[in-house]
This record gives C-alpha cells, structure tokens and sequence, in this order.
C-alpha cells in the first residue's frame, strides 16, 4: 500500500509528477539490530534490485521518495534507514564500516538477488565501503554527488573539525534550537505546501538527532577511498551535480574516472537534487542505473536479466 500525494499540492518549485510513499516495515539484522525498510516490487519477481542508501540526516524514504515509483518500473527498490538515522539501528558508536556491513545484512535477510546499490552523498560513500567489504553481494553502483574524501579545502576541514566539537558540546537547549533551525530551513526550503507531504518530510527529518549527525559527519571527514577505487570491478555509474556547492563537481568527476569503465551522467543542479530538482535528478539516475544494470547483465550473464 502507498500514500498517494497529488501533483497539484506541491509548488512548481518542487516538481513531482507522482510522489509516492512507499509503506515500510522494521526488519531484524541478526545480530546488529533493526532498521526500518522499504520493500517496492519491480515488474516481475525475477527482476534485479537496487538497494538506496539516503544522505546525511535524512531517511531512507526522504533522499529517495521521488525515485521510488519510476525505478519500481524496472528493479525492485528496497530503502532501509542507515545506522543512527530515523528509525535505523542504534549502536555505542557510528561508523561507514558498519554501515556497510548493515546493507550486505539486509541483502541477505531479504534474499536480495541481482543487486545494484546506489547511494546518494553519505549514501555514496557507504555504497562505495559496499563493494569495499562486499564484493560478492553486489552487481553494480551507481554514486550520486560522491567523493573519494572529504576535508580537502579550507571550508571542508573547518567544517569537519568544527561541526563535530559543536554539535558534541550542543546538549540541552543549543541541541534543541539546532533541530529547530534545521527543521525550519528544511520546510524553507523545499518550498511545499502546508500538507499531509511536509508534515511528513518534517517528521522524517526530524527523526535523526543533531548528536547522530555529529557522529556521521566525524566518520565522513576519516573516509578516503582513493588507494582502492581502481580496484572497483563492478560495473559503475556517477551522477554529476554541476551546481553542487557540497561536493564540488571536479571532484565528482575525478572519482568517476578513479573507477574502471565508470559512466558520468551529469545534470545541472545543486546538492540536494534529489527532491529539490527532482525533474532533473530523476531522469539522469534512471539513464545511470539502466547503464549498469545494462552492462551488469553483459558482465554477469543473462540471471535476472
């Protein structure tokens, strides 16, 4: 079953033909904990799967839910909500590591088959440890607005070093304003309607706390995947955001031609595409993951074909 939210009640600012959510349910990891997962059948029970991994302080559903309906014509979507994250499981301590390790659990507690994993920003960079740790659970990847390592500007080291120390130090009342500011800014802009699908987006947002953030934005600043991108040997696609003021493009691109055979597939939109330029972000992940799922069947032969 999906909660159906009409075109007419989004602005054009956000434009959605569809917008779709998709029902979910908490699924046990033996022994990690459990996350709450998305399960949108493809067209045919043989039909190959990709796994969404969302961005930082988000969900699942919130990164993804514009994708959700148009990919479902082709592959099975599962959303799962990353450690720390929504309803995702609780540890002592975060890290990308982990968070590998809690996909390739999913992927065998769903008897997933025929997998690509895509991810988005944070996303990306737990789909790249994926195929790091995992080699042998996945087909393909497909990385929108990535990178091989943070804290490589002046910008970026101040707001690794700097984010963390705050947020840690931001109990009580600052941590209470923080999520008050961020929850605002997010209704701002995203520019909706005062409907059933902010409300929801609001609630999602709010589900992951300003301290767990704090954590994954450490973990994120440690990362660095270049010595071992050239050794991906899945078939791989990049999207581009050329207005990214994030990641910066060129850095983007750099990655995708660190990994052997890796198409680009850039659009003209900014960071947080995914919903805010969804007329955009959409078109060019379904041109990236038919691309791989294209040469995942020439590599893999015809399974699930």
């Amino acid at each position: 079953m999906t909660t159906l939210f009409p075109r007419e009640r989004l602005r054009q600012r956000v434009y959605l033909p569809w917008a779709r959510i998709p029902s979910g349910h908490l699924v046990e990891l033996p022994g990690r904990g459990t996350t709450y997962v998305t399960d949108t059948p493809g067209p045919s029970p043989d039909a190959p799967t990709i796994v969404l991994l969302h961005a930082l302080a988000c969900t699942g559903l919130l990164t993804w839910f514009p994708a959700i309906e148009p990919l479902s014509r082709r592959y099975r979507v599962v959303t799962l909500d990353q450690r720390w994250h929504g309803q995702g499981i609780q540890s002592e301590e975060f890290s990308l590591s982990d968070c590998a390790d809690d996909v390739a659990a999913l992927i065998d507690a769903l008897d997933l088959r025929n997998v690509i994993v895509g991810g988005y920003s944070m996303g990306s960079i737990v789909a790249q440890r994926v195929w790091r740790q995992h080699p042998d659970k996945i087909e393909g990847l497909v990385l929108c607005a990535t990178t091989d390592r943070f804290q490589m500007t002046t910008t970026e080291r101040l707001f690794f070093g700097g984010l963390g120390a705050a947020m840690l130090g931001a109990r009580g009342v600052a941590r209470s304003r923080t999520a008050s500011r961020a929850a605002r800014a997010a209704a701002e802009g995203v520019d909706m309607e005062n409907s059933d699908l902010q409300d929801w987006a609001l609630r999602e947002f709010r589900s992951t706390s300003p301290w767990a953030v704090a954590q994954a934005v450490t973990a994120l600043g440690r990362h660095h995947s270049r010595p071992w991108l050239g050794r991906i040997d899945v078939p791989t696609a990049v999207v581009v955001l050329r207005k990214d003021r994030v990641i910066p493009p060129r850095r983007q691109v750099a990655l995708a031609r660190a990994i052997p055979g890796a198409t680009i597939h850039d659009i003209e939109a900014g960071h947080v595409a995914c919903v805010l330029e969804a007329e955009l972000f959409v078109p060019a992940l379904l041109e990236a993951t038919s691309t791989v799922n294209a040469r995942r069947r020439d590599f893999y032969g015809s399974r699930g074909a």
